[in-house]
């Protein structure tokens, strides 16, 4: 009975595999990339909070993701770039690392439940732009987002919940990071029920997202063929466009890591797909609606303005 109770202390992140040769560029790569998506993602959320004109239902949704972006890079970036540094050090509690696998996974989940509000949203502006302010009131705003959140942890804590039960047969975490599978991993266990319950939660999960976007996106189109008004096709597919592209990224990203889960002879490249999808969607968020959203755009501009102004 104490050897199926028994749970390590201390764990080994064995996924992240580097030369010795490539561990500075790679260390000065990450870094340089983490920086930036901490610049970008919070200039955004602050710029937002200075720019009275960007005090709309459809910024103020949106600043959950840039929030979001820099909290889910935070959870897992700093980490790989004490690991590549300090090869000796790759050691972390067992608490430590259901935390991380707990924020990882929330924050990841989150990224979804965010886009599926902004997309309700653009539904709202498009489909039923009288009575947008109506309805995107301020209490909307804050029960959209809370919403958002939620779901996200309380999803993350039925999984973990089933996980954090099981005993270890090893102390070696065989990802970059720690989550849930590689948690569940270190038990020699039946975790048939950890697999069968993970997989349904996540294909549920997938199918309302992506069913979400779909019938928004239809609506949209919709509205958009009856209507004959040019300025609103011009600023449905602007503004659809900047959302949509941000979407498939995060999905194309969650899907490979999903996937390569599912099949341990490619370790090596699920593992460089579990770290590129903490880099990727945070890195390029900022950037596409930076460049895409023209009130996003002026408002970087204006800041930039200011700052060339010398006073009197």
């Amino acid at each position: 009975m104490e050897n199926r109770s028994y749970r390590y202390e201390i764990l080994r992140i064995e996924g992240l595999r580097i030369t010795p040769y490539s561990a500075y560029p790679v260390f000065i790569l990450l870094f340089l990339i983490y920086v930036f998506i901490m610049v970008s993602n919070i200039g955004i959320v602050m710029m937002i909070a200075m720019q009275k004109s960007l005090h709309k239902p459809m910024y103020l949704l949106f600043c959950n993701l840039p929030v979001n972006d820099a909290l889910n890079a935070t959870v897992v970036l700093p980490g790989l770039l004490k690991y590549i540094l300090v090869e000796s050090d790759r050691y972390i509690s067992y608490a430590a690392c259901v935390i991380q696998a707990f924020g990882a996974h929330t924050l990841s989940t989150n990224s979804h439940t965010i886009l599926i509000i902004m997309a309700y949203d653009r539904y709202v502006a498009i489909c039923k732009p009288l009575r947008y302010h109506t309805i995107m009131t301020n209490k909307m705003v804050v029960g959209l987002s809370v919403t958002a959140w939620l779901t996200a942890i309380v999803k993350v804590l039925v999984l973990l919940a089933l996980t954090i039960r099981l005993s270890h047969c090893t102390s070696t975490i065989s990802n970059p990071y720690c989550d849930n599978p590689s948690l569940f991993k270190l038990s020699c266990e039946d975790v048939s029920l950890n697999q069968i319950v993970g997989l349904f939660i996540t294909v549920v999960f997938w199918i309302i997202s992506v069913s979400s976007i779909s019938l928004t996106y239809l609506k949209i189109a919709q509205v958009c063929l009856k209507n004959r008004n040019s300025t609103l096709k011009s600023k449905a597919i602007k503004t659809c466009s900047t959302h949509l592209i941000v979407y498939l990224i995060l999905f194309g990203c969650g899907c490979t890591v999903i996937i390569l889960h599912r099949f341990s002879a490619h370790e090596g490249l699920r593992n460089l797909a579990s770290v590129l999808l903490y880099v990727i969607p945070p890195s390029l968020n900022p950037v596409i609606y930076g460049l895409q959203t023209k009130e996003i755009r002026q408002g970087i501009e204006q800041m930039f303005l200011r700052r060339k102004v010398l006073p009197g």
